[in-house]
């Protein structure tokens, strides 16, 4: 990747620049089988279409903090980078009550609820559907983001050495995540071109470095496993092997 990226939306810029069309992020759900796999150029769509929900529909500026309640999902990996294309501060697993904005999964709702800014809640069902019923305050991020443009250009540019990202009680600006993605992309071993396949959870510096922030500043990709204990030896072999699997940090 190139050197002289400092955040991690640099980071996806330069993967897009590189080859959009290697796969990036592909996600499996073992508790419903849910299988997605995102190109650098599909997952880069995405990201620009969230950044341009976070900036535009709810108002976000550079500095504000987003508490982010939602599990590791393909879905959260482009909030975390839409957060950085924007310059608000992703504080994972925070508190809402002291954010400026809360998004959320299912499973979270009521927690999210203390928020007093703007709520975004996210159903994560497959291929990204919405809530049978939206959620009472909140709005349905699936229902919110198709219309949103693709292509993504901040009010203000993002300072690399500002905050960027709060989880497990350590908080990183833009240049100190890139810094630490690329040691802990050498320390798993990690090349252009290779698949990490995790299924470590969002909830860690661990958990986010491998299942996104590692493969992206290696110029490799992810092959990121929600409730992967649900899956016997031999599914993880043939999934290993399905899915030209070169590390693996579970």
């Amino acid at each position: 990747m190139n050197s002289s990226d400092r955040t991690p939306a640099d980071l996806l810029r330069s993967a897009l620049a590189a080859d959009p069309a290697r796969p990036l992020v592909t996600f499996y759900d073992d508790a419903t089988g849910e299988r997605v796999e995102l190109s650098v150029a599909t997952f880069a769509n995405w990201v620009a279409k969230t950044a341009n929900l976070l900036q535009g529909d709810l108002g976000a500026e550079p500095g504000d903090r987003l508490a982010l309640l939602l599990p590791a999902h393909w879905q959260s990996a482009a909030w975390l980078l839409a957060c950085s294309s924007v310059g608000v501060v992703a504080d994972v697993q925070g508190d809402p009550a002291a954010a400026d904005l809360v998004v959320t999964g299912p499973d979270t709702l009521e927690r999210a609820r203390a928020c007093r800014g703007e709520r975004v809640a996210l159903a994560l069902r497959p291929l990204g559907g919405r809530f049978p019923q939206t959620p009472e305050g909140f709005s349905d991020y699936a229902v919110e983001v198709p219309s949103q443009g693709d292509r993504f250009a901040p009010f203000a540019p993002v300072d690399p050495e500002e905050p960027a990202l709060a989880v497990g009680g350590i908080e990183l600006t833009g240049a100190q995540l890139v810094a630490r993605a690329r040691e802990d992309a050498g320390a798993l071993g990690l090349v252009p071109g290779s698949r990490l396949l995790t299924g470590r959870t969002y909830d860690t510096w661990e958990g986010l470095s491998a299942g996104l922030f590692a493969p992206l500043a290696a110029g490799g990709s992810v092959v990121l496993c929600r409730h992967l204990g649900q899956l016997d030896a031999d599914g993880l072999a043939q999934r290993t092997e399905s899915e030209r699997v070169t590390n693996t940090a579970v």
